[in-house]
């Protein structure tokens, strides 16, 4: 049974960095894509950034230039790099494990989230 871990969130001020883990467990991680998805209260489930079994990246507008996602096939985990956040990033932030792209459905597992708080 697949399992997808995430870890690193917290409270940070505008302008600040923070660094966002997801460790998978229970299939052959280096073979699917990873994603980062977010949800704050009230709001759809939206795409945030992914990256390919083979490593190809690609964001949301909203966080290009500001997001880095990579992954370590060694350790079974995907990481994102949250630079110059604002508090409109303020949500749960869930990883997906999955075929790839920018549609909820296009992952089959999923996390729990961690919760990323921005402040003014």
């Amino acid at each position: 049974q697949v399992q997808l871990v995430e870890s690193g969130g917290g409270l940070v001020q505008a302008g600040g960095s923070l660094s966002l883990s997801c460790a998978a467990s229970g299939r052959t991680f280096s073979s699917y894509a990873m994603g980062w998805f977010r949800q704050a209260p009230g709001k759809e489930r939206d795409f945030v950034a992914g990256i390919s079994w083979s490593d190809s990246t690609y964001y949301a507008n909203s966080v290009k230039g500001r997001f880095t996602i990579s992954r370590d096939n060694t350790r079974n985990t995907v990481y994102l790099q949250m630079n110059s956040l604002k508090p409109e990033d303020t949500a749960v932030y869930l990883c997906a494990e999955g075929k790839g792209g920018m549609r909820i459905d296009e992952y089959d597992y999923w996390g729990q989230g961690t919760q990323v708080t921005v402040s003014s």
